[in-house]
């Protein structure tokens, strides 16, 4: 059974930093796209960052560009998103996923996300 499991998630200063963490049970971690999606009430779902199999190539959205960092660790299994200079209206439920494409067969999991409330 696959368990996505995020922390580090909690109110935060506008300003200031957060490190979310996610880690991936139950599947082969170092063969999985991951990234990171954000959704505010009342607003569609955003792709914030991913990151491929083998962390060689990293793209972020152009809201987070500068501010935040993706990384993974496929020996200890962990995601980490680094957020730096948050501002309120980055106030969203923050979930990681993990995709992988197996010819034409689409393998997707999702966590639940912790909240990050961004105050002002």
């Amino acid at each position: 059974q696959v368990q996505m499991v995020e922390s580090g998630g909690g109110l935060v200063q506008a300003g200031g930093s957060l490190r979310l963490s996610c880690t991936a049970s139950g599947l082969t971690f170092g063969a999985y796209r991951m990234g990171w999606f954000r959704r505010a009430v009342g607003k569609e779902r955003e792709a914030v960052s991913c990151i491929t199999a083998n962390g060689d190539n990293t793209e972020y959205a152009d809201s987070v560009k500068g501010q935040f960092t993706l990384a993974r660790d496929n020996a200890k299994r962990p995601l980490y998103l680094q957020m730096n200079s948050l501002k309120p209206e980055a106030t969203a439920m923050s979930s990681c996923a993990a995709q992988r494409y197996t010819g034409a067969r689409v393998s997707a999991y999702w966590g639940q996300g912790p909240q990050v409330p961004v105050s002002s």
